[in-house]
């Protein structure tokens, strides 16, 4: 005999079910908003996150003066050093390709971070990255698994126009790196 609502029993949905039924157009219309909501969230990730983690020194002047680097949220280990960094300001493509001598349509993302990293501090071999000055800016910008390191001393923020790059006596040296 079977039961009425009015007999006090009340009827549960079953497991496949939802509240609002289980609608194969409803399932597509929920997978393709999880899809559009993933694919936003991927593309607001800040560019600092590219650069975090350990890199390898790839080009001759990382081999022989930083060595390998870290970065985290905030700051950059060299040489086993760590100093404090900040995020300044994102860089324009323009500038990455002034700053690094790259092609003006190369991909990835740059950064502007003020830092102070004093002159008697030394490297690998006794080196410093400034000379006789204190480093006081580092330009940062990742491609894929390479990450290309400007430091500039000076007070100063850096400006990145080419001419401005070729003749700056602030810009100390620029750094190659890889994962």
């Amino acid at each position: 005999m079977p039961l009425s609502p009015s007999d006090g029993v009340i009827k549960q949905p079953r497991v496949a079910q939802r509240f609002y039924e289980c609608h194969p157009q409803d399932m597509k219309r929920e997978r393709l908003f999880c899809a559009i909501l993933g694919s936003v969230l991927a593309c607001c990730v800040p560019a600092t996150a590219q650069e975090k983690g350990d890199w390898r020194a790839a080009n001759s002047a990382a081999q022989s003066i930083t060595g390998d680097v870290a970065f985290s949220d905030a700051k950059i280990s060299i040489d086993f050093s760590s100093f404090p960094i900040a995020q300044i300001r994102d860089l324009e493509p323009g500038e990455v390709s002034a700053a690094f001598d790259l092609d003006s349509s190369a991909r990835g993302g740059g950064s502007l971070y003020r830092l102070s990293i004093p002159a008697s501090k030394r490297f690998l071999h006794r080196n410093t990255l400034c000379g006789a000055e204190d480093t006081q800016w580092m330009a940062a910008y990742v491609a894929g698994r390479t990450l290309h390191l400007a430091f500039f001393s000076g007070q100063k923020m850096p400006v990145f126009t080419p001419d401005a790059i070729a003749n700056s006596t602030d810009l100390c040296g620029t750094f190659s790196y890889v994962r």
